[in-house]
């Protein structure tokens, strides 16, 4: 994530913030600041190790957390889609919950 975190926006001064809970094995990146004169507070990634598993709460990068994991080594079965529903977490190749 501190590697995504360090992008710069080709827009507006919209700056990557990252926060690591290591206690609660909760991770999350998000854009915050202004753009002209709209304000910007988006969570691009938020990932959680729930009993053994790397959850993807949410993945708002561009190849995709999931990706980088597998390219870590991490076996696809340890990964679960969190933002996706139960239902449709069966018909991909990741874990289930």
């Amino acid at each position: 994530m501190a590697e995504y975190a360090a992008i710069s926006y080709s827009y507006g001064e919209i700056k990557n913030h990252v926060a690591f809970d290591v206690e609660r094995d909760s991770y999350l990146m998000i854009a915050i600041s202004w753009n002209g004169v709209k304000w910007v507070h988006k969570c691009i990634i938020h990932v959680e190790i729930i009993q053994g598993k790397i959850w993807i709460q949410w993945d708002g990068i561009e190849d995709g957390m999931a990706t980088e994991l597998l390219a870590a080594g991490i076996p696809k079965e340890k990964i679960v889609l969190g933002w996706k529903s139960p239902q449709l977490r069966k018909l991909t190749e990741f874990a289930v919950s």
